[in-house]
């Protein structure tokens, strides 16, 4: 990039390129000099916004576990609307399968950012344990209004929920299958639901 010219949203930037880096290569070969490689900017800028690799890789984790957090923050205000497969299913397709496999491979081999996600977002926030918390209250406002049965766990139903979604996210998110994939596990787990509260 030639001097003198802005870089858009260098942060954002920089977090694509090391997705790229770990899709491509994964995270063993994570470096910033890979990243700023990947990204086509001076190794200088990732140290302009981060104080070091680490602290960039944290910020990476914190940015997209938001972000795979926000997509699911909406489930429980959707209880009685639709009908509880359609709203599972559209919640877990709404997650970015790429990120959410990047970040899950980068999780696991530097497991101590997890202590640093939650310092920033709060217990119980790194992973997927905000999307089985909101799939777990939403499921349950949805046996209050009637449409999972009284007997169901709802809290076991939410982890295999989301034991879906990451298994389609690991092994091949991002193919044309992704979507029917998730459909049918999802209708699989709430066969016999009502589609309607009782009256």
């Amino acid at each position: 990039m030639p001097r003198g010219v802005a870089t858009p949203e260098p942060r954002q930037q920089l977090f694509a390129a090391l997705e790229r880096v770990i899709a491509q290569d994964g995270p063993s070969r994570l470096t910033g000099r890979a990243v700023t490689r990947e990204a086509g900017v001076a190794t200088g800028l990732l140290y302009a916004h981060f104080a070091n690799f680490d602290d960039f890789l944290l910020g990476y984790a914190v940015d997209r576990t938001f972000q795979i957090s926000s997509e699911a923050a909406g489930l429980p205000g959707r209880a009685g609307a639709g009908t509880v497969a359609g709203n599972l299913s559209e919640a877990l397709l709404a997650t970015p399968p790429g990120t959410l496999l990047v970040l899950t491979r980068l999780m696991a081999y530097r497991p101590e950012l997890a202590a640093g996600v939650e310092a920033v977002l709060g217990a119980g926030s790194a992973g997927l344990q905000t999307i089985q918390r909101a799939t777990a209250e939403y499921l349950a406002a949805e046996q209050q209004l009637g449409r999972v049965p009284a007997g169901a766990d709802t809290g076991a139903l939410a982890l295999a929920v989301v034991g879906v979604l990451h298994y389609v996210a690991t092994t091949g998110g991002a193919s044309p299958t992704a979507d029917t994939r998730i459909r049918r596990a999802v209708t699989a787990l709430t066969n016999g639901f009502p589609a309607v509260a009782p009256s």
